[in-house]
């Protein structure tokens, strides 16, 4: 399992690094959150990604895609993190894309595939329903009625959800909370009878949905994959989820450290340079370690999806496990080593920071993952 990019890995990291670095800095989120904008995110840059072929990166070229797999899509996603570039690349390029690749129809496929390739259709997973992250505690009923089923019950974390053209539901056909037996999958639209959406705005400045489901009826079309089975394919849906928020979490934890170190350099306490002073070297350099590791975890991570985007549940664990507490270290300290003007809206070290507190969670913290890859090894 190779660690190191290949000259055609190193051309798109420094592709996608001057395409965010140009159009989508940290200051167009700051835009963004100032406006209160209604969206979200820029839907013009959503619309050059795509030409890019960022928005396509997962999904193969007879359906309109770049076909670059995870690799790629995570070298992306750390340019993005990188710049707290906000758009639906996550819940539509990689968690929908992965869907659909894994449990789409044929003409699921046919459908869909080439609306998110080409930056037209936005869609969004909803799967979460308690504080936590919990797949197989999703309790929302999915009840037979005619020639489909009724959904029932409650969503929230929705990523992009209250702009979603189509979701992706998570719903229990049989079994009991506490089992991924008997989960199924639908294709929804937002604007079926029923459907209640409340747009939530997260700590970073980023959108989430609460979305309540009441007697909405779907057709039997609507399953993604196979009734009562699916559980391989959220399984998929969850690793690709993961190894994206690892990537981007290495950006985003790698950025607030350059940044750190750059002001350490800089700021000086009677009349040298904190950044000479020793314990701060010390931290720094314990953080800048720990990164490097961090890089590894996610090359790894992403390495094993390319090859089964299934089975790597372990490598992409231990990778989301890492970043998440690693990234959140950078953060903190970088606040901490900012003074009292990390505390304060000027800089953007504070920015970094929540990003970091809420993708942390996403799929699960540290001591989730931890416990997951206990359970794999048997403890």
């Amino acid at each position: 399992m190779g660690l190191v990019l290949t000259e055609e890995e190193k051309m798109i990291s420094e592709m996608a690094e001057g395409f965010f670095a140009d159009k989508a800095p940290a200051k167009q989120l700051r835009e963004l959150r100032d406006n209160r904008d209604e969206t979200g995110f820029n839907r013009g840059l959503w619309g050059e990604m795509a030409e890019m072929g960022f928005a396509g990166v997962l999904i193969d070229e007879e359906h309109g895609g770049s076909n670059m797999g995870f690799m790629e899509a995570g070298l992306i996603a750390e340019q993005m993190g990188r710049n707290l570039t906000a758009s639906p690349f996550i819940s539509t390029a990689i968690l929908a894309a992965t869907a659909l690749n894994k449990g789409g129809s044929k003409e699921q496929k046919t459908e869909w595939l080439p609306k998110i390739a080409s930056g037209e259709t936005i869609m969004a997973l909803a799967l979460e329903e308690g504080r936590k992250h919990n797949p197989a505690a999703t309790n929302m009923s999915a009840e037979r009625s005619g020639n489909g089923f009724k959904l029932n019950g409650q969503k929230g974390m929705v990523i992009d959800g209250h702009v979603a053209d189509q979701y992706i539901v998570v719903a229990r056909t049989s079994g009991e909370a506490g089992n991924m037996d008997g989960l199924t999958l639908f294709l929804v639209d937002p604007k079926t009878k029923g459907i209640a959406i409340e747009r939530t705005q997260m700590v970073d400045s980023r959108n989430s949905a609460r979305i309540e489901f009441e007697d909405v009826e779907v057709n039997a079309d609507a399953v993604l994959g196979e009734v009562d089975k699916g559980g391989d394919v959220l399984k998929a849906i969850v690793n690709a989820g993961k190894a994206a928020i690892a990537a981007e979490l290495l950006g985003t934890g790698g950025e607030a450290f350059r940044q750190t170190t750059d002001y350490i350099r800089e700021r000086k306490q009677f009349g040298v340079e904190v950044g000479s002073f020793q314990a701060l070297q010390h931290r720094s350099a314990h953080l800048y370690s720990e990164l490097e590791i961090c890089r590894s975890a996610v090359l790894m991570a992403l390495t094993a999806m390319d090859m089964d985007a299934t089975g790597s549940e372990l490598p992409v664990a231990m990778a989301k496990a890492k970043l998440g507490s690693v990234s959140k270290l950078a953060g903190l300290e970088g606040v901490q080593m900012h003074g009292g003007v990390g505390m304060t809206d000027e800089y953007d070290i504070g920015l970094y920071l929540k990003r970091i507190r809420v993708a942390q969670e996403l799929f699960g913290d540290a001591n989730y993952q931890m416990e997951q890859i206990a359970s794999m090894k048997g403890y």
